[in-house]
Protein backbone atom coordinates (compact mmCIF):
# COMPACT_ATOMS: atom_id res chain seq x y z
CA UNK A 1 0.00 0.00 0.00
CA UNK A 2 1.20 3.49 -0.56
CA UNK A 3 1.18 6.33 1.31
CA UNK A 4 -1.25 7.94 -1.07
CA UNK A 5 -3.89 5.23 -0.27
CA UNK A 6 -4.29 5.99 3.13
CA UNK A 7 -7.38 8.44 2.20
CA UNK A 8 -9.49 6.52 -0.10
CA UNK A 9 -8.91 2.95 2.31
CA UNK A 10 -9.55 4.49 5.66
CA UNK A 11 -11.62 7.94 5.11
CA UNK A 12 -7.54 9.85 6.86
CA UNK A 13 -7.90 13.63 5.83
CA UNK A 14 -4.77 14.76 4.14
CA UNK A 15 -2.98 17.95 6.37
CA UNK A 16 -0.84 19.03 3.59
CA UNK A 17 -0.24 17.91 -0.23
CA UNK A 18 3.61 17.77 -0.23
CA UNK A 19 4.86 14.61 0.59
CA UNK A 20 6.71 11.49 -1.31
CA UNK A 21 4.18 8.70 -2.40
CA UNK A 22 6.05 5.81 -0.69
CA UNK A 23 5.14 2.28 -0.04
CA UNK A 24 4.25 1.30 3.24
CA UNK A 25 5.97 -1.10 4.93
CA UNK A 26 4.07 -1.32 8.13
CA UNK A 27 3.13 0.59 10.83
CA UNK A 28 3.46 1.81 14.64
CA UNK A 29 1.61 3.62 17.25
CA UNK A 30 2.90 5.70 20.29
CA UNK A 31 2.66 8.70 22.04
CA UNK A 32 6.56 8.45 23.43
CA UNK A 33 8.55 10.08 21.00
CA UNK A 34 11.75 8.31 22.11
CA UNK A 35 10.04 4.99 21.79
CA UNK A 36 8.87 5.81 18.07
CA UNK A 37 12.96 6.57 17.45
CA UNK A 38 13.55 3.33 19.12
CA UNK A 39 11.35 1.11 17.44
CA UNK A 40 9.50 2.40 14.38
CA UNK A 41 11.00 1.30 11.21
CA UNK A 42 11.45 3.50 7.69
CA UNK A 43 8.72 3.85 5.73
CA UNK A 44 6.18 3.11 8.55
CA UNK A 45 2.88 4.92 9.22
CA UNK A 46 3.06 6.41 12.75
CA UNK A 47 -0.66 6.74 14.61
CA UNK A 48 -0.35 9.40 16.97
CA UNK A 49 -2.19 12.05 19.15
CA UNK A 50 1.11 14.10 19.18
CA UNK A 51 0.51 17.03 16.76
CA UNK A 52 3.35 19.32 17.11
CA UNK A 53 6.42 19.77 14.98
CA UNK A 54 8.65 17.63 17.02
CA UNK A 55 6.70 14.28 15.83
CA UNK A 56 8.07 15.40 12.12
CA UNK A 57 11.53 15.54 13.35
CA UNK A 58 11.22 11.85 14.64
CA UNK A 59 9.58 10.80 11.82
CA UNK A 60 12.19 12.56 9.55
CA UNK A 61 15.09 11.07 11.43
CA UNK A 62 13.43 7.46 11.28
CA UNK A 63 12.61 8.01 7.65
CA UNK A 64 8.67 7.53 8.77
CA UNK A 65 6.61 7.92 5.49
CA UNK A 66 3.48 9.14 7.25
CA UNK A 67 2.04 10.05 10.73
CA UNK A 68 -2.06 9.98 11.43
CA UNK A 69 -2.90 12.41 13.83
CA UNK A 70 -6.20 10.43 16.01
CA UNK A 71 -9.18 12.10 17.60
CA UNK A 72 -9.27 14.97 15.68
CA UNK A 73 -6.27 16.65 17.60
CA UNK A 74 -5.45 20.29 15.90
CA UNK A 75 -2.49 20.47 13.67
CA UNK A 76 -0.76 24.15 14.25
CA UNK A 77 0.87 25.41 11.01
CA UNK A 78 4.24 24.95 12.06
CA UNK A 79 3.56 21.03 12.16
CA UNK A 80 2.18 21.31 8.87
CA UNK A 81 5.55 23.52 7.40
CA UNK A 82 7.60 21.25 8.57
CA UNK A 83 6.11 18.18 6.81
CA UNK A 84 6.19 19.72 3.78
CA UNK A 85 9.93 20.81 4.18
CA UNK A 86 10.34 16.71 4.78
CA UNK A 87 8.24 15.25 2.65
CA UNK A 88 6.49 13.32 5.09
CA UNK A 89 2.57 13.30 4.87
CA UNK A 90 0.01 14.08 7.87
CA UNK A 91 -3.50 12.71 7.80
CA UNK A 92 -6.37 13.54 10.22
CA UNK A 93 -8.93 11.06 11.41
CA UNK A 94 -11.90 11.49 14.36
CA UNK A 95 -10.71 8.04 15.10
CA UNK A 96 -8.69 6.53 18.00
CA UNK A 97 -5.66 5.18 17.72
CA UNK A 98 -6.88 1.87 18.67
CA UNK A 99 -9.34 1.88 15.89
CA UNK A 100 -6.89 3.63 13.62
CA UNK A 101 -4.08 0.85 14.25
CA UNK A 102 -6.62 -1.88 13.88
CA UNK A 103 -7.84 -0.88 10.26
CA UNK A 104 -4.25 -0.89 9.37
CA UNK A 105 -3.35 -4.05 10.75
CA UNK A 106 -4.40 -5.88 8.48
CA UNK A 107 -2.96 -4.00 5.17
CA UNK A 108 0.59 -3.59 7.21
CA UNK A 109 0.70 -6.27 9.88
CA UNK A 110 3.95 -8.25 10.14
CA UNK A 111 3.38 -11.08 7.66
Amino acid sequence: MKTSELPGRFGFSPVQPTYADRELSGGYTSDLLSDVMGNAQADNVLVTIQAHKNTVAVASLVGLAAIVICNDRPIPPDMVEAAAAEGVAIFLTKSSQFEVSGLLWPELGRK
